[in-house]
């Protein structure tokens, strides 16, 4: 389901955005982007990214940059608020019967939780944990991370492959309350799409002053006051 995405180029910095479902894929978004969709879930979000790239590279034409867009689940974080990923786990791989650390890959000299830069001034971060169920009720309560989705984890190995930086935005949808029909999902869709749309634009601003640069300032933990994490009011419609 890769439908007709294109590259994104703001100043000198190339920019390929993903996301996993049109549902969350709103007006706002469309306005600005036309992302790659993946499909729902690591594997689907592997394999496109993986061969999306793979043909990319054919044709030296790799991106600059991954953003990977989407909504998330958290019991905790401001709901329709958006939020940089810090970290992001895969909560689903568990060789511990082995002697591996839980969420650790075995014979991959990867840490369990793997960091992201967060070059966005103002937009709060949170850490994240990616796997193939949704996360509802009493699950989170096994879970470290703020947040839950179901690709990023994915999305950043597919594009380490490639050598190529990854940024996750998250805008929280559901986690308050039991999720027991997809509405309870879609309903709170488009206040995602209009605070990720917010957070692109403040994206698209550090990328066209700082270009990359702004990622390897988010990467060295040198972060300046202007790269603070806020409350998230100002991205909640």
């Amino acid at each position: 389901m890769t439908g007709d995405w294109r590259m994104e180029r703001y100043g000198d910095v190339s920019v390929l955005c993903v996301m996993a479902a049109p549902a969350e894929y709103g007006a706002h978004l469309q306005a600005r982007i036309r992302p790659l969709m993946t499909g729902v879930g690591p594997v689907e979000a592997a394999v496109v990214l993986t061969a999306t790239l793979a043909r990319l590279e054919a044709r030296g034409d790799l991106p600059d940059l991954i953003v990977s867009l989407g909504s998330c689940g958290s019991p905790t974080l401001e709901h329709a608020a958006v939020y940089q990923a810090a970290s992001v786990g895969y909560r689903d791989m568990d060789a511990s019967a082995l002697g591996f650390e839980k969420g650790r890959t075995p014979l991959l000299d990867l840490p369990a939780v793997l960091p992201l830069p967060c070059p966005i001034p103002g937009v709060p971060t949170a850490t994240l944990s990616t796997g193939a169920g949704v996360i509802s009720g009493a699950a989170y309560d096994a879970i470290e991370a703020e947040m839950v989705d179901m690709e990023t984890f994915a999305l950043l190995r597919s594009a380490q492959a490639f050598g190529v930086p990854l940024v996750a935005l998250r805008g929280v949808s559901d986690g308050r309350a039991e999720l027991k029909a997809l509405e309870d999902w879609t309903s709170t869709l488009h206040h995602v799409d209009e605070a990720l749309a917010a957070a692109l634009d403040r994206l698209t601003g550090v990328l066209e002053a700082d270009g990359l640069a702004a990622l390897a300032i988010a990467a060295s933990g040198g972060q300046d006051p202007a790269h603070s994490t806020p409350s998230p009011e100002s991205l909640t419609p």
